[in-house]
């Protein structure tokens, strides 16, 4: 076990910094604390999703799940050089979305971000997902990064896109589909 903290401050980032899993300090708007600190955030919207009453059990399992993943994910983004997420992790999550899609109907129209609670914040956490994976791939354009770490955020933003879909058919009935033909002008 890591770590215990008896003192939630330290005053140590006061200066701006931050410091690693290493021990280095860094800014804190370096391109790794940008990675692990976005990963924290859709760590966070996850739960969001989770709190919502009514989720369904398979769904709140499997969501649980990430979050360890993620947990696991950022501190392997907070410690330079360590390797924690791994193929078989995103074989798993390859396996949960088809299963997940399976019994939707194909996409014919895109869909707008809503349909319920649950579903909204899915989608939110989706885009929060996909900001990580893109501050995973600024930080790989200077440091070494685990590349199945992008893989494991590309997945989960896939993912986390049909979770969407399910949660909204169980919470609305149907999902929000953008109109391409609705004229000019907002719709009322």
């Amino acid at each position: 076990m890591g770590n215990r903290l008896s003192r939630i401050y330290t005053r140590t980032g006061d200066d701006g910094s931050t410091g690693l899993g290493d021990g280095h300090r860094v800014r804190k708007d370096h391109a790794r604390v940008e990675a692990y600190g976005t990963v924290d955030e859709a760590n966070s919207a996850i739960g969001m999703i989770l709190s919502v009453p009514g989720v369904p059990a398979d769904i709140g399992r499997t969501l649980t799940g990430i979050q360890h993943d993620l947990f696991d994910l950022g501190g392997e983004l907070c410690i330079p050089g360590t390797s924690v997420i791994n193929a078989e992790q995103i074989a798993r999550l390859e396996q949960v979305l088809d299963a997940f899609n399976e019994p939707l109907p194909a996409l014919k129209d895109f869909i707008l971000p809503g349909g319920g609670p649950a579903a909204s914040a899915c989608h939110l956490a989706r885009t929060i997902v996909r900001r990580a994976e893109r501050r995973v791939w600024t930080l790989a354009a200077d440091e070494a990064v685990n590349p199945e770490v992008p893989k494991y955020l590309n997945r989960l933003s896939d993912l986390l896109f049909v979770i969407a879909r399910v949660l909204a058919r169980h919470e609305h009935g149907s999902e929000v589909l953008w109109r391409h033909d609705r004229g000019a002008g907002p719709s009322r």
